[in-house]
């Protein structure tokens, strides 16, 4: 458990697979250098042209870093947007999470039955999660009740994390970045900002990386900032898991 008070940071690595394995090492030897853990979501099911059970070497790289204190968090199955819902919530999820909202609007047997072939892909390849990040941060009800039948603990959505356990809520804006989007550079600014704001209020920030990140050399170098200006100010560095057993 970790004892509140003074700022803390969550970094997360996000779209941890097969088809990103080079950017996710990158952001790892980061993180190493700066002497933190982070909150690995992983996609266990086909995505960008591969799944977890075709890479046993990643999958040996995952239980390693489990080992030196990162977390694996289930991150979806696909990534990919479905037919499902309204056609305004399937709207909603294309311009927030750019295709990738495969949760916003699934039906509670819809949702269970991705949850339960990504657990089952993470068993094959010796990794649990208890814990739940939905691409693009989007979560229907539906996902939610699933979620609680299926025992997992916790699950993350853009506006902080909420315990499926105690109905607790870790209120904190997701920081990211939108490379090649018209808003990447006002992004940037607004990670700054609010890590500065973070680390003088002792608040609670979190912090993604994602994969298409790094091919803007400005965004990993914003991204370092952010957390080392936190890690200056004295926040400490927990994973999700370690947030939600947070003592108050």
């Amino acid at each position: 458990m970790v004892a509140a008070g003074g700022p803390t940071v969550v970094v997360s690595v996000h779209d941890v697979a097969p088809a990103t394995t080079v950017q996710t090492e990158r952001w790892l030897a980061d993180l190493d250098s700066l002497g933190i853990n982070a909150s690995l979501l992983v996609i266990p099911g086909p995505w960008r042209g591969a799944e977890l059970g075709d890479a046993p070497e990643l999958a040996q790289q995952l239980a390693g870093r489990v080992d030196r204190g990162d977390e694996i968090v289930l991150h979806g199955w696909t990534h990919t947007a479905g037919p499902e819902g309204s056609r305004a919530r399937r709207l909603v999820g294309r311009a927030v999470a750019r295709g990738a909202a495969e949760f916003a609007a699934l039906a509670p047997l819809q949702a269970a039955d991705r949850l339960e072939r990504g657990r089952a892909a993470l068993a094959a390849a010796g990794l649990t999660a208890v814990g739940f990040t939905p691409p693009g941060w989007l979560a229907s009800p539906g996902t939610v009740a699933a979620l609680r039948t299926a025992s997992f603990e916790y699950v993350t959505v853009h506006r902080g994390l909420f315990d499926l356990r105690t109905g607790r809520r870790f209120r904190a804006f997701a920081l990211s970045h939108r490379p090649g989007g018209a808003g990447e550079g006002t992004g940037a600014a607004l990670m700054r900002a609010w890590a500065r704001r973070g680390a003088g209020r002792g608040a609670l920030v979190r912090v993604a990386l994602h994969p298409d990140d790094l091919s803007r050399p400005q965004l990993r170098d914003t991204t370092l900032w952010a957390i080392e200006h936190l890690l200056g100010a004295g926040a400490r560095a927990v994973t999700y898991g370690q947030l939600a057993a947070t003592v108050q």
